[in-house]
């Protein structure tokens, strides 16, 4: 399984701070097997995704496999 770790309003939209999913997984992967309002919202170019801790620079080019962990970050606000 893999394991996706939500954050903040993410969390809201899938409806759990994490979810197991069944792996492997690509992009389009990913996006599929998420509640349509949460894949949705990771699209926005503000939302990030780290693979076992390590920012995505792009996510097109997630691959996952079981074992692994993704975290869904929203955009850091500060005051």
């Amino acid at each position: 399984m893999i394991t996706v770790v939500l954050l903040g309003k993410l969390a809201d939209l899938g409806g759990a701070p994490v979810l197991s999913l069944a792996g492997p997984l690509d992009w389009a992967g990913l996006k599929a097997a998420l509640p349509a309002a949460l894949a949705e919202a990771i699209d926005n170019p503000r939302n990030r995704i780290a693979i076992n801790g390590a920012l995505l620079a792009d996510k097109r080019d997630l691959h996952v496999n079981a074992g692994d962990e993704i975290a869904l970050l929203p955009p850091v606000s500060g005051g």
